[in-house]
């Protein structure tokens, strides 16, 4: 087979799928990529049997044929060249491909496309689309707040639910929770609740940068394993099974005080304070307090032998003064995925979680268990 493309449409292609090559494998095969015409384009796939990563790109095909070659070779290759269209020969004594590209040529020898582990159909259960928008929005503002250690594997993945025409993705680590709610393209017909790995959804994300309208998500009938089809891409994932945790339980129902304060603002006096923090455990005190005039929010930390850094920010207050003690880490990750003039802060005592919201995200809600300190 005879393949003709565009160097950078190949490069990006490749790119798409490096992500699911396994780094250490039992199985050598995992660690090539699968090269192999697919109605008239070139269908490159990667897989370490718990994700596979599939992307077209237009090419020239002439005859048939697959291989699979080492994806670390053939992108460095693939990146050195100079000109703008490369040819791949695939070639079977011995198994592998010879690249052109103007004057400069490699052979690379690869393994039977038959060796390369079968990626599973998704069918025969749920599927939905969901705008590309609403679904990358979410995912920003929930994957990062998932667990990032095996102890609890289920928290390792975020819930996602399918709800008539709603979806909510959750994501919780032990220490904090990040729920949105957007609506689907089309309804579902039955109820789907499924635990997604959150490597799996931060590669969606990264994905949804080539401009796809819209995603695709199939479940398959066993509850096992799904599908996200984008535009030029696709991903194949093993689901998480077990339990999660009931995190609507998580969420407060009410607040004692309510402050709104500047984003931008807040931003900023977090950052300054995180500064401090590093020496003090990473703590960053709140202290939320009404007035005549609106009110202040004061954000403070405090290193013992260095110093300490306290920052006051007017604010809109409803309630009484409160006040409250998070992780840094956690307070400036929330902050960065939050866009809009303004965030709102819900509270009630100093052992009460916070709540942060925003009215630019309407279905977001982020919440952050306190941290317990010496006032």
């Amino acid at each position: 087979m005879q393949v003709t493309c565009l160097r950078e449409n190949l490069s990006r292609g490749l790119a798409n799928v490096s992500r699911a090559v396994a780094v250490r494998a039992t199985l050598p095969v995992t660690q090539n990529v699968l090269l192999e015409g697919d109605n008239g384009q070139l269908k490159l796939t990667a897989t370490n049997t718990e994700i596979s990563i599939s992307t077209w790109i237009g090419a020239q095909i002439e005859g048939e044929g697959a291989v699979t070659v080492p994806a670390r070779m053939f992108t460095d290759f693939v990146n050195s060249l100079p000109g703008q269209t490369v040819n791949i020969e695939f070639k079977n004594e011995p198994v592998g491909v010879i690249v052109t590209c103007d004057k400069f040529n490699g052979t690379i020898n690869g393994i039977a496309a038959e060796e390369f582990p079968p990626i599973p159909t998704v069918d025969g259960g749920s599927s939905v689309k969901i705008p590309a928008d609403a679904l990358r929005g979410a995912l920003e503002r929930v994957v990062f707040a998932a667990a990032t250690d095996d102890s609890r594997p289920v928290l390792t993945g975020v819930k996602v639910e399918l709800i008539e025409n709603n979806f909510t993705l959750a994501a919780a680590d032990g220490f904090r929770l990040a729920v949105e709610t957007g609506k689907l393209g089309s309804s579902v017909e039955s109820e789907v609740g499924v635990i997604v790995p959150a490597k799996t959804l931060a590669e969606v994300e990264r994905l949804l940068a080539d401009g796809s309208s819209s995603v695709e998500l199939s479940v398959d009938s066993s509850g096992r394993s799904a599908k996200f089809r984008l535009d030029t891409s696709e991903i194949v994932t093993a689901l998480v099974q077990g339990t999660f945790p009931d995190y609507a339980k998580l969420i407060p129902t009410s607040y004692g005080t309510k402050a709104t304060v500047n984003l931008s603002s807040m931003v900023q006096a977090t950052r300054a304070a995180s500064i401090f923090a590093r020496d003090g455990s990473g703590i960053i005190r709140v202290i939320v307090s009404p007035g005549d005039t609106g009110g202040t929010v004061k954000v403070i930390s405090r290193a013992e032998e260095v110093g300490s850094n306290e920052n006051e920010l007017d604010a809109t207050v409803e309630g009484e003064e409160t006040k409250v003690a998070f992780n840094s880490k956690f307070l400036m990750d929330v902050l960065n995925v939050m866009k809009g003039e303004d965030v709102d802060l819900e509270t009630t005592t100093p052992s009460s979680p916070g709540v942060f919201r925003s009215a630019k995200h309407d279905g977001y809600t982020h919440v952050v268990m306190p941290m317990f300190v010496q006032w």
